[in-house]
C-alpha cells in the first residue's frame, strides 16, 4: 500500500503550491499510475487549497477531479465544532454510503458517522463509489487569484464527495479530500480545546482507518 498525505513541490512551503509546480513530475505521477493498475494500493489524502493544486496531476492519472477549495455543507455540519466545513456523514443522513469500507467485516467495524475537519471536494471516475459524499447544499470556496480584493468565489459542490474507493486495473484506489479526518489533535488551549479527528466523541474515524486499510489490503473484499 502506497499512502501519500498533503505532497509538497519543492517549494516547500504552502503558500507557493501552484499547479504549474506539481509535487509530482508526470514520470513519476506515471509510474505510480501503472504500478496500481499492475496490482498495487493506493490512499491519497489531499487536503484543502493549496494541496489540490500541488497533487493534481497525479490525481488526473486516476480520472480523479480535485476541486483544491475550502468545502462545506450547510445541511450537515457539526454544530458543535461550529463550522459549516466540519462535515458529518452518517447512515442517518444518508452521505455514507454503502460500501465494504463503511460495512467492516463483523457488526463492530461497522462504521455510523464520520466527521471531516475542512477540505476539499472530490469527483471520482464513473466506477468509483463516494462513500463520503456531500450534501446538494454543499459549497466550494475557491482560492482568489493572489493580489484579488474580491471575496473567493463560491460554487455548488453537489455531486461531489470527500471520499471516494476504486478498483484500479488490479489495483485498488482510496482517494480523501481532507486529512484531520484520520489524525488525532487537540486544538486550542485552555477551555477552548477540542479534540479533532479520531479521537472527537462519538464517531468513528479511527475503524474508518482501519477499514480503508484492509480494503486495500484485500481484508475486505
Amino acid at each position: 500500500i502506497l499512502l501519500i498525505a498533503n505532497p509538497l513541490n519543492d517549494a516547500g512551503d504552502v503558500e507557493n503550491q501552484m499547479e504549474d509546480r506539481p509535487a509530482f513530475s508526470e514520470a513519476e505521477s506515471d509510474v505510480v499510475r501503472d504500478w496500481v493498475r499492475a496490482g498495487g494500493a493506493l490512499l491519497l489524502i489531499v487536503d484543502h487549497t493549496p494541496w489540490g493544486a500541488a497533487a493534481r496531476n497525479l490525481a488526473r492519472r486516476f480520472d480523479i477531479d480535485m476541486s483544491n477549495s475550502y468545502t462545506r455543507d450547510a445541511s450537515n455540519y457539526d454544530r458543535d465544532y461550529g463550522s459549516l466545513s466540519a462535515v458529518i456523514y452518517s447512515r442517518e443522513n444518508q452521505n455514507l454510503a454503502d460500501h465494504p469500507i463503511t460495512r467492516g467485516r463483523i457488526a463492530s467495524e461497522k462504521v455510523n458517522v464520520v466527521e471531516t475537519f475542512t477540505g476539499q471536494s472530490l469527483k471520482g471516475p464513473s466506477e468509483s463509489v463516494a462513500f463520503l459524499k456531500l450534501s446538494d447544499m454543499a459549497t466550494d470556496e475557491l482560492p482568489s487569484p493572489t493580489g484579488a480584493k474580491e471575496k473567493p468565489p463560491r460554487v455548488s459542490a453537489a455531486g461531489r464527495a470527500q471520499g471516494v474507493a476504486f478498483r484500479f486495473g488490479r489495483g485498488r484506489v482510496v482517494v480523501l479530500g481532507e486529512a484531520a479526518m484520520l489524525s488525532a489533535q487537540i486544538a486550542g488551549s485552555g477551555e477552548g480545546q477540542y479534540r479533532v479527528g479520531m479521537n472527537r466523541a462519538c464517531i468513528d474515524n479511527r475503524q474508518l482507518a482501519l477499514n480503508i486499510m484492509h480494503w486495500l489490503s484485500g481484508l475486505l473484499r
